[in-house]
């Protein structure tokens, strides 16, 4: 699985003029499902975020996790995470898991963050979203399981 993990002070995430998901301090996670991914990829994904060493102890060093801090995550499924830019200019998308594998990994893993006490917000799967957030820092972070 892939992911891009940003420190919030808050994300929100819309779909049709309606508010779905939102959290204050945490973690915006967008996530994407690659063919080879399993339920446990998607726990051990769940692990390593919420063990992260990302947020600021009392000497203002990046030395707590969110489960630590008492965080949220909103996870947003994003198969473009997986494009192809190799070739030309229009990105293609083979590389993502099919849909329904791609949905399923995609609630796993958030069921597994709320698993590890992480209370969790969601998009949703396969929606025209817009996403709102706030970046602390800004702390990005690229995860792949892959690597």
């Amino acid at each position: 699985m892939r992911a891009l993990l940003q420190r919030v002070t808050d994300a929100s995430v819309t779909v049709e003029g309606e508010v779905i998901g939102e959290i204050g301090a945490g973690f915006l996670i967008l996530v994407c499902a690659m063919p080879e991914d399993t339920t446990a990829t998607a726990e051990a994904l769940a692990l390593k975020v919420s063990k992260l060493r990302l947020f600021k102890d009392d000497a203002g060093k990046m030395n707590l996790s969110l489960a630590q801090t008492g965080g949220a995550a909103l996870v947003v499924s994003q198969f473009t995470l997986a494009a192809d830019t190799s070739r030309g200019t229009r990105p293609g998308f083979s590389y993502a898991a099919k849909p329904d594998v791609a949905k399923t990994l995609y609630l796993h893993f958030a069921e597994a963050l709320r698993g590890l006490n992480i209370p969790v917000q969601t998009g949703e799967f396969g929606a025209n979203m817009s996403v709102a957030l706030t970046n602390d820092g800004p702390v990005t972070i690229w995860l792949d399981t892959e690597d």
